[in-house]
């Protein structure tokens, strides 16, 4: 039903395996096997292709030790055997865990390198964001660095040399630079 109203709305819409259940599976053969399912359904539904995204559930670290290597894996597969984007719940892999900007960072990072197409995070986190524009640097979505360069390039302090600012205020005080008194 759902698949059918983002058909005719021309709207992606996000799968995941849990079939509705309140039962998760981790055998990836399975995982694979129930999203095959529901991507052809989304299809034959009408959506189309780019329009499927697909979210792998990510389960807590602290309560799944292999909850970060098994979406890796299962990412890499989706783009590679099926082709479909990807997003998840970033901080869900976190979830109890002190410090969890620095895990997100992490896991963000090696999730793009796997694969994956987006994700829900929290845009204010600095140290997230930035481990997420190295990672498109690192993977070529930002191939001559000019998005990273634009956000973190070292600005002149007001007044410095080498600024219009510190030029003028050079030309006001007779083109030289004056000697700090002590």
């Amino acid at each position: 039903r759902l698949a059918r109203v983002a058909a005719e709305l021309r709207v992606p819409i996000v799968l995941m395996h849990n079939r509705g259940e309140a039962r998760y599976t981790t055998l990836l053969p399975e995982i694979l096997a129930d999203l095959q399912r529901a991507i052809d359904r989304t299809l034959r539904a009408g959506v189309r292709w780019e329009d499927v995204v697909v979210d792998p559930l990510v389960m807590p670290i602290g309560a799944m030790g292999t909850a970060g290597r098994q979406v890796f894996r299962i990412v890499r597969r989706l783009r590679e055997e099926l082709g479909v984007n990807t997003t998840c719940g970033a901080s869900n892999v976190s979830f109890g865990l002190p410090n969890r900007h620095g895990i997100n960072a992490a896991f963000l990072t090696m999730a793009i390198g796997s694969g994956m197409t987006s994700a829900i995070t929290n845009p204010l986190h600095t140290e997230t964001m930035q481990a997420v524009m190295g990672a498109d640097v690192m993977m070529g979505h930002d191939p001559d660095c000019m998005r990273w360069i634009r956000k973190y390039r070292e600005v002149p302090a007001p007044g410095a040399a080498g600024t219009a600012e510190g030029a003028a205020r050079g030309r006001r005080e007779g083109g030289h630079r004056r000697r700090p008194t002590t």
